[in-house]
């Protein structure tokens, strides 16, 4: 809808801060502006406008609704966030967000096309927190990711996991992570003198820690695409 009307879109990211309050300060006008250029509008009307976000899961649309009306209103969260998708099930009720003019915003639950066009699309969308991670597994999200930061030449993981150097082997990658971060586990092993227990490298705790660091920004800015 804004390429068409001739609006530039701009990227807007919490993590990096990148463009915060400049770009909330002008959403409203922005928003005004598209409505009232609208056939169907008409100014004799009550001035107050009813909005619905919509997006991918777990790209930040309740966090918008809770930036604008932190930035307009001064006001706190009013629609609750998590870090993965299916936090918002419902479109929920009207939350206003601006006074003047009024505006009210509907959060809405995140959609996906019914079907991904290919697996590389669906593992970058599984690795960017879209896609519930025990419907992939974190063990696959993390060899994906492992795969993509070698690919584009993003050691950071070397130095933040004390490896030797780069390494395409995700289990020698999640031992040397379980290690640095003392995640073990207890396991019970059968030995020809009976039954003794074991401590091992807790495998999946390091790669849900491997994708957690990804997804806050520690391993680096990586474009996927």
């Amino acid at each position: 809808m804004l390429p068409s009307l001739g609006k530039c879109l701009t990227l807007v990211s919490e993590r990096w801060r990148i463009g915060s309050l400049d770009i909330w300060l002008k959403i409203v006008p922005l928003v005004t502006e598209l409505i009232e250029s609208g056939s169907r509008f008409h100014r004799e009307e009550d001035r107050s406008y009813c909005l619905m976000v919509i997006g991918v899961p777990n790209v930040g649309k309740s966090s918008l609704i809770n930036a604008l009306r932190r930035t307009y209103l001064k006001k706190g969260k009013a629609s609750k966030v998590g870090g993965e998708p299916g936090i918002t099930k419902a479109v929920l009720t009207k939350i206003q967000v601006c006074e003047r003019p009024i505006i009210h915003l509907l959060d809405t639950p995140g959609v996906l096309p019914p079907r991904i066009e290919n697996i590389e699309t669906g593992m970058k969308l599984a690795l960017c927190g879209t896609i519930l991670d025990h419907l992939v597994g974190e063990d696959v999200i993390a060899d994906y990711l492992l795969f993509s930061l070698n690919r584009l030449e993003r050691f950071s993981y070397v130095e933040k996991y004390n490896l030797e150097e780069p390494c395409d082997d995700i289990q020698h990658v999640l031992k040397c992570i379980a290690v640095k971060l003392g995640k073990t586990k207890r396991v019970k092993a059968i030995t020809g003198v009976g039954n003794i227990t074991v401590q091992l490298p807790d495998y999946s705790a390091a790669a849900y820690d491997f994708i957690r660091a990804f997804r806050k920004g520690e391993l680096g800015k990586v474009m996927l695409d």
